[in-house]
C-alpha cells in the first residue's frame, strides 16, 4: 500500500479529549475517529489490526470445533421477556418502537436468540453438542462512556455458546474455550490472569474473566502475594480472624462526634475493627440488618446473591422510624423481628462497639452471638489491600487495576429452563439443553495491546496484529537510485503477497520517521542515497534501535527471517 494514496489522518499534537495512553494513540495514529459519545469510525489502519485479531479468534474457534453463524441485531422483545431481562437491563438496552408499534431492541448481548434458535431447530440428544460463534457488532447505551475502545456504546464483540446433553459436557466446552482463550490472547502478544467473577445479569453458576493488568482498567482484582489466588474485586474473599476486644458487659458511652467509623474511632481511642458496623436494607418491603467489621465495607454485588437484586438501602426517615437514631448511631442490639446477617468476619467476636440506637451514643462490650440474633453468617465485605488470603496461608492480598478482556459463563439451564429448550435424551425424557456463553472484546485486545506495546514516539505492533508487516521509508525521492531501489523492494514484498506500506509521500524525512514512529509498523526499511552509495538499506525493527545493513538484493530474504522469527515470540 502506498501512503501517497492511503487514508491515514495522523495528528500531531496530543488530542485533549484523551487520558489513557491507548485512547491517545488510537487517535494519534490515525486508527479511529469519534462519531459521537462511546462511538467510534474505524479508520483504514485501525481496521486492518481488527481483522488481524478476528482472524486469529476465528483460527483457535474452528480449532475447537466451533461453527460460525452470524446472528440478527435486532431482536423482538417477546424472547427478552421470557427471561426478564427486557426490565433487568434496565437503561443500557438500545430500545424503540418499529413502525408497527412493536417493541424492539439492538442486542446487548445474544443468549436469547441463540436459545430462541436451539429450541426450535434442535430436539435430539443426536444433534447435541454444538458450539456457536459470532463476530458482532453489540450496543449497550453506557452512561459514561470511557478510555476510546474500553467502554463504548456500539463494540465488536466475539460471542460463542456451547450446547450440551449435560453438566459434565459443559464442563468440556468451558475448558475448551478456556485454554482457547489462553491462546488468543498468547497469539496477540497478552499475558492475562484469569479470576474468578461474578455472574451478574448473565446469570449461571460459574464463571471466569480474563484480565489484562493496567492502570487504563476499570475492573479491579484481587491477587494473592504468594500463591496464585486472583478474583475480581466484586468476588474476592479474605479470611480475618475474629476480633476478641475486652469481654465485658455492655456499655453505653457518649460519642458527640459525627456518627462515622473513623470518628468514634478517633473519639474512643479504639481501633476500627473492633467496631459493628450497621446497615440498614429494605427487602420487599421489610427492614434487614447487614453487619461487618467497622474497618471494611459492604460489597453490594455479594449482598444481592443472598438479598436478591431487589433491595435498597433505608432512607434516613425509615432508619429513624426503625431504631429511633440516624444513621451512624444504629445496630440491631435489642430490636426485634428483624433479620440480621452478619459478615462471616464477626463470628465469634467479643468486646465489639457499635450504635446504641440513640444519637450520639454507642455500646461498649458486644457479644455478637450473645446479643444480636443472627439469621445467617455470609461473606458480603470488600477486601481490601493487607487482607489475609483465603487460599493459602501466608499471603496478602494486593488491589491491582485490570481490563477485562474475555469472560466465560457457566449458564447451566438457566436459559433453556425459561425459554423452554428442550430436547428428548437417549432415555427418552425431555430435558433442558445445558449451556454455556463466552465472550471476547475485540477493541479491548486492541486498545491493551497499545497499552502494553509504546514508547514515547508511538505504538511498537507486535506482528502477529500489526496492520503491516513492512514499512518501506525512502529519503528523498527526487533522487532517481532512491526512488528506483525503494519501488522495487516494494514491488518484490506485494508480488510475495507480504503486507507492505511505503511512504512514497513528498515530506521531509523527519516527517516520515515521526509517522512511523507513531503507526508502529513492526520492521522499518530505510533507504537513503548515503547507504545506497554503501550498496545497502537500513533494516530495523521498530522496538529496537539498531540498525542493520543489507543489500537491496538481499532485504526480501532477510526481513522473512526476521517476521519469522518474530513471528516465534507469538506462537502457541
Amino acid at each position: 500500500m502506498r501512503l501517497s494514496k492511503y487514508f491515514l489522518p495522523t495528528l500531531k499534537e496530543f488530542p485533549k479529549e484523551a487520558k489513557e495512553i491507548s485512547h491517545i494513540l488510537l487517535l494519534k495514529s490515525g486508527l479511529i475517529k469519534p462519531l459521537m459519545s462511546g462511538v467510534y469510525e474505524y479508520l483504514p489502519l485501525g481496521w486492518r489490526v481488527i481483522m488481524n485479531i478476528q482472524k486469529i479468534i476465528r483460527e483457535e474457534m474452528n480449532r475447537i470445533g466451533g461453527q460460525e453463524l452470524l446472528l440478527p441485531v435486532l431482536t423482538n422483545r417477546e424472547i427478552w421477556d421470557e427471561t426478564k431481562r427486557w426490565d433487568d437491563f434496565g437503561e443500557e438496552m438500545f430500545k424503540f418502537k418499529d413502525r408497527n408499534k412493536r417493541d424492539i431492541c439492538l442486542a446487548p448481548t445474544h443468549e436469547e436468540v441463540i436459545t430462541d434458535l436451539a429450541r426450535r431447530e434442535i430436539q435430539s440428544y443426536r444433534e447435541l453438542p454444538q458450539l456457536w460463534y459470532q463476530i458482532q457488532t453489540k450496543f449497550r447505551d453506557e452512561p459514561r462512556p470511557k478510555g476510546a475502545v474500553l467502554r463504548i456504546r456500539q463494540f465488536i464483540m466475539k460471542d460463542s455458546y456451547s450446547l450440551d446433553r449435560d453438566f459434565d459436557g459443559l464442563a468440556q466446552s468451558f475448558d475448551l474455550h478456556y485454554n482457547a482463550y489462553k491462546r488468543i490472547f498468547h497469539r496477540c502478544g497478552l499475558d492475562v490472569i484469569v479470576v474468578g467473577a461474578s455472574s451478574g445479569v448473565m446469570g449461571g453458576s460459574e464463571s471466569n474473566e480474563f484480565m489484562f493488568l493496567s492502570e487504563s482498567g476499570e475492573d479491579t482484582i484481587v491477587l494473592c502475594n504468594r500463591c496464585d489466588y486472583a478474583a475480581n474485586l466484586e468476588v474476592a474473599t479474605t479470611r480475618l480472624n475474629p476480633v476478641q476486644g475486652e469481654s465485658k458487659e455492655i456499655e453505653k458511652v457518649h460519642t458527640p462526634v459525627s456518627g462515622t467509623v473513623n470518628a468514634v474511632s478517633n473519639l474512643l481511642g479504639k481501633p476500627k475493627e473492633l467496631f459493628i458496623k450497621s446497615l440498614l436494607y429494605i427487602v420487599e418491603e421489610k427492614s434487614v440488618f447487614v453487619l461487618m467489621r467497622g474497618d471494611h465495607e459492604v460489597n453490594e454485588g455479594k449482598l444481592a446473591s443472598y438479598l436478591g437484586f431487589e433491595f435498597r438501602a433505608a432512607t434516613p426517615e425509615e432508619v429513624k422510624k426503625l431504631t429511633g437514631a440516624d444513621i451512624g448511631y444504629i445496630s440491631p442490639v435489642g430490636i426485634n423481628n428483624v433479620d440480621t446477617y452478619a459478615d462471616s468476619s464477626l463470628k465469634v467476636s467479643t468486646g465489639m462497639i457499635t450504635g446504641a440506637n440513640k444519637n450520639e451514643y454507642h455500646i461498649k462490650g458486644v457479644n455478637i452471638e450473645r446479643d444480636v440474633k443472627i439469621k445467617e453468617y455470609i461473606d458480603i465485605i470488600t477486601v481490601k489491600a493487607g487482607d489475609p488470603c483465603p487460599q493459602c496461608k501466608s499471603g496478602t492480598l494486593k488491589i491491582k487495576k485490570a481490563i477485562e478482556l474475555g469472560h466465560l459463563f457457566k449458564l447451566g439451564t438457566k436459559y433453556s429452563k425459561s425459554m423452554k429448550c428442550l430436547f428428548t435424551d437417549s432415555d427418552g425424557i425431555e430435558k433442558p439443553i445445558v449451556m454455556g456463553s463466552y465472550g471476547i472484546g475485540i477493541e479491548r485486545i486492541m486498545a491493551s495491546v497499545i497499552d502494553k506495546f509504546h514508547d514515547k514516539d508511538g505504538i511498537i505492533w507486535p506482528v502477529s496484529i500489526a496492520p503491516f508487516f513492512v514499512h518501506i521509508i525512502p529519503i528523498d525521492l527526487t533522487n532517481i537510485k532512491v526512488r528506483e531501489t525503494s519501488n522495487q523492494i516494494y514491488n518484490t514484498f506485494v508480488k510475495e503477497k507480504f503486507e507492505c506500506l511505503i511512504d512514497d509521500r513528498d515530506e521531509r524525512p523527519g516527517f516520515k520517521f515521526k509517522d512511523a514512529e507513531l503507526i508502529g509498523i513492526p520492521i522499518h526499511i530505510i533507504v537513503g542515497e548515503r547507504s545506497l552509495k554503501e550498496g545497502v538499506c537500513e533494516v530495523k525493527l521498530r522496538r529496537e534501535e539498531k540498525k542493520s545493513k543489507v543489500s537491496p538484493e538481499k532485504v526480501i530474504a532477510f526481513v522473512k527471517e526476521l517476521i519469522s522469527k518474530e513471528e516465534k515470540r507469538y506462537e502457541v
